[in-house]
């Protein structure tokens, strides 16, 4: 939680915002309410002119190319939403708002208490394809709540929060591939047939790709998660190697929604020969929260915004070998919500 302007000879002190949670997760999604309380204690008698609460949903890109005089930048935002609501608001006449210290005496305790200032607020994120929270090496996906008081002749007191946001976009992947979307773990199996006077032996190998996008300009990073050698295939046989590939807990679910940044999945597989061509198939994969890996097929619709394409394709795309995609289809994979969060 980030405070900002909340001056130690300020009146208003432990200005704080707390989310009444809707599941285990603390994470949110498309429709959801936002429901919680903001609360501050006084040190005297105050007049605001507001206290308001707003939450935002914002995409960023930036990254630079070049050196010296041919250096350029590239930088980019989307906006998804911004909602904002007035707990507490002047009237037409200008009339502040008047805050009284509440405070008593424990004579038991000796104590004097100070009663903090609560106010209840709901603000419900809107319908649609939203992406999920995001961070990465070029650009991020932040959802951010901040409440706010104003006062005449002050600096104004702030607090924010981040939002946990998981995008329901998610479902329409579990409604097509939820069986795999349960597995712990990949099982990979590959069909070789060594032609050749010598044994060879199987890659496998798990990459990200994230693509960052301004207008028409681009740029990326990729990062090998997981890379495997499999049992040596004998010289002039034909046999299947197979390999367990386990989703690494940090991995950042799939990105497919965001016009400016995805995150893309895809498995590896190939042969490793000396001065010559090395063979390989690319699959496309994708991993899902895992907070969608338990729903069943049939129950992905009920969940699922009204306002996503119901034609949506999920196979990824980008450059690279990459199978026919009328023969091989994307597997999907659950991580543990809130990995990869801003």
């Amino acid at each position: 939680m980030e405070r900002l302007n909340d001056d130690e000879m300020s009146s208003i002190k432990d200005l704080n915002v707390t989310f009444e949670a809707i599941n285990e997760d603390n994470s949110y999604s498309e429709g959801d309410t936002i429901v919680g309380t903001v609360s501050f204690r006084l040190t005297r008698d105050v007049k605001v002119k507001s206290l308001s609460v707003k939450a935002k949903g914002d995409a960023k890109a930036e990254w630079t190319e070049g050196v010296g005089e041919c250096q350029m930048t590239y930088k980019t935002k989307k906006r998804y939403f911004k909602l904002k609501e007035y707990l507490i608001a002047e009237n037409g006449k200008g009339e502040r708002f008047y805050l009284k210290l509440v405070e008593f005496v424990v004579p038991k305790l000796k104590a004097l208490i100070i009663v903090s200032h609560a106010f209840k607020f709901r603000l419900q994120i809107p319908e649609g394809s939203l992406p999920s929270s995001f961070k990465g090496k070029y650009g991020k996906i932040v959802y951010m709540f901040e409440a706010k008081i104003s006062r005449s002749c002050w600096w104004s007191s702030k607090v924010k929060q981040k939002i946990n946001f998981i995008s329901k976009s998610f479902l329409q992947f579990c409604e097509k591939m939820v069986n795999t979307a349960m597995c712990e773990s990949l099982s990979v199996v590959a069909k070789i047939c060594n032609s050749s006077s010598k044994d060879t032996r199987p890659k496998f190998k798990l990459e990200q790709r994230t693509v960052y996008c301004c207008q028409s300009n681009t740029t990326e990073s990729a990062v090998t998660l997981l890379q495997m050698v499999g049992d040596a295939v004998s010289p002039n046989s034909e046999q299947t190697a197979s390999c367990q590939l386990k989703i690494p807990e940090d991995a950042i679910p799939t990105l497919h929604n965001c016009e400016i940044i995805s995150v893309e999945y895809y498995i590896k597989v190939y042969l490793d020969i000396s001065f010559a061509f090395d063979p390989e198939v690319v699959l496309p994969l994708v991993i899902i929260p895992s907070a969608f890996a338990t729903i069943q097929p049939g129950e992905a619709s009920k969940f699922a915004s009204s306002a996503f394409p119901s034609g949506f394709d999920p196979v990824p795309t980008g450059s690279g070998a990459t199978p026919d995609p009328t023969q091989v289809y994307p597997v999907f994979h659950p991580v543990a919500a809130g990995i990869g969060q801003p």
